[in-house]
């Protein structure tokens, strides 16, 4: 019988899954958006993505040695957060820039916190918002798909919102468009997507919550105004998909509690919407989901459930 019971404190773990493994499924479920980044924008994507993973590698490594604490780069968490960096940059983006930011997100977003699960803001976002502030022209220049002499171009949200010309659905959903490495492709990011929430390592209610959010509010102000977009455009351009998918499920930076987490993505859906329509950026992904990490501990703090007889 010893062998078959375990006395422990609650939580009680079910499966001996470990933060390694979990982070290698994230890296497989993005494996069809760096695929598909490489496939419309070239060699380059996997130079910026390859860039981005070396830095964060390699500053976490000197973080923790200035610590004194044990090197965690086999948890792969800094592997994740350059990916994820990376795909929220443009494809001309500059490689001491993807560096630069690899850096800051590794470093100041996450290891001056504490490392893994001390962090407060998404470390990803946190190195993109660094380079939108620091070199704006840089990080808003886009290039066309398979164009082989980087012809720029304006994203789907920048057309819509500045000229009123719509992108076509199904260039939307397999990904010919500009825009970041990895927020193109909604096809891409779907299969991703889904494979995390189908095994069990995203829970569903921040993004859906989030994408529903989005779509109610934009089907609203398409019935005032149709030159705002329809409600399928608003769901499959910009950075929306990744960042429900990848981004609003994150462990560490989105609410503990399940009605959290509804809370978390209802209202970064509002923050994006308001900021695409009223706004005087075309985008608000970004700048939604480092709010509500903010608000994430007041949340926890007023979503705990109540205990068994309480």
């Amino acid at each position: 019988m010893n062998n078959l019971l375990i006395l422990s404190s609650a939580p009680h773990m079910k499966r001996r899954l470990r933060t390694r493994h979990i982070m290698l499924e994230v890296i497989l479920a993005l494996s069809p958006v760096i695929f598909a980044s490489v496939y419309f924008f070239g060699a380059r994507s996997a130079l910026v993505i390859l860039t981005c993973v070396i830095s964060c590698v390699i500053t976490e490594v000197i973080f923790e040695y200035l610590r004194g604490v044990k090197v965690t780069i086999g948890d792969f968490s800094a592997v994740v957060t350059g990916v994820l960096l990376a795909l929220v940059l443009p494809p001309s983006i500059p490689l001491w820039a993807a560096a630069l930011g690899g850096a800051i997100s590794a470093g100041l977003a996450k290891q001056l916190f504490g490392g893994l699960g001390c962090n407060i803001f998404n470390p990803a976002l946190i190195g993109r918002a660094f380079l939108v502030a620091s070199f704006p022209f840089m990080m808003t220049t886009w290039v066309k798909p398979f164009s082989l002499d980087a012809v720029t171009s304006a994203t789907p949200l920048g057309l819509m919102k500045f000229s009123h010309i719509p992108t076509g659905i199904k260039e939307l959903f397999v990904g010919n468009v500009a825009g970041s490495l990895g927020e193109t492709s909604a096809l891409a990011i779907l299969i991703g997507g889904l494979y995390l929430i189908i095994r069990g390592r995203a829970d569903w209610r921040a993004p859906f919550s989030f994408l529903g959010t989005v779509f109610i509010f934009s089907l609203t102000s398409w019935f005032i105004n149709s030159s705002l977009g329809t409600p399928l455009f608003h769901l499959l351009s910009g950075g929306l998909l990744i960042g429900a998918f990848f981004m609003t499920t994150d462990p560490v930076t989105t609410p503990l509690t399940r009605n959290g987490r509804f809370i978390f993505g209802m209202s970064a859906g509002i923050i994006v919407m308001i900021i695409r329509i009223f706004g005087g950026l075309p985008e608000g992904v970004m700048y939604s989901i480092l709010i509500m990490n903010a608000a994430t501990p007041l949340i926890n703090k007023y979503t705990i459930p109540k205990p068994f007889g309480g």
